[in-house]
């Protein structure tokens, strides 16, 4: 099954095209993230069938040359973002790992579907596009892996992401918990959780390959 498959009976109502035509308006009249043509690039990396992990976002960074199109990644000509820096000290905290790429790409090819709730933001404007209709269309997305998949880990950091909850099956999935890592939470359960090497435990133990971090 592929996403072509899955999306199908929501890219067919009159709900995807009203959306979509508020996409392209925002993009033709304001300075939008990320660029239009990275606004799928998380289904294209990841494909339907090769999904192991979700990790599920609010929505696109809002500065320039930042987002593209995986949530929490950014390109490597900016700087990393306080929330990125912050998911990295708990990689090495945790698993050893010094990962200097901001880029997380190589994430979202091992099966790690990369998820922001919106997709699109408004240049220098947090959350502008909140309002859109983004969130029926992801969430969809997050209870079909749920509905059509088995064995798949959903992290969910903050309060915005565990919203999610209750799309997700968890007596067919694992479900990680914990706060934020951005410098507001990171103290209230981000450090120390964790969350690399729980994955790979449970990949492992479902005889599923564990990520290269």
């Amino acid at each position: 099954m592929t996403w072509t498959d899955i999306l199908a009976p929501i890219k067919n109502t009159e709900y995807f095209k009203t959306l979509w035509e508020k996409v392209q308006n925002e993009y033709s009249t304001e300075k939008c993230f990320p660029p239009k043509d990275q606004i799928f690039r998380a289904l294209e990396l990841t494909p339907f069938e090769n999904i192991n992990v979700v990790i599920i976002g609010q929505d696109p960074y809002h500065n320039d040359n930042q987002a593209n199109g995986l949530c929490f990644s950014v390109s490597e000509e900016v700087t990393a973002p306080p929330s990125l820096k912050n998911i990295f000290k708990e990689l090495h905290d945790d698993l050893g790992i010094e990962r200097n790429q901001k880029e997380l790409n190589d994430w979202a090819e091992q099966g790690i579907f990369l998820l922001n709730a919106t997709l699109s933001v408004r240049a220098h404007s947090p959350n502008s596009h909140k309002n859109l209709g983004w969130e029926k269309l992801t969430n969809y997305m997050i209870k079909e892996i749920s509905d059509k998949k088995e064995n798949v880990v959903f992290i969910l950091w903050g309060a915005f992401a565990q919203k999610k909850e209750e799309l997700i099956d968890c007596d067919k999935h694992l479900i990680i918990k914990s706060a934020h890592p951005s410098p507001f939470s990171v103290y209230r359960g981000f450090y120390g959780s964790k969350p690399f090497s729980k994955v790979n435990d449970y990949l492992k133990s479902k005889n599923k390959k564990p990520i290269s971090w």
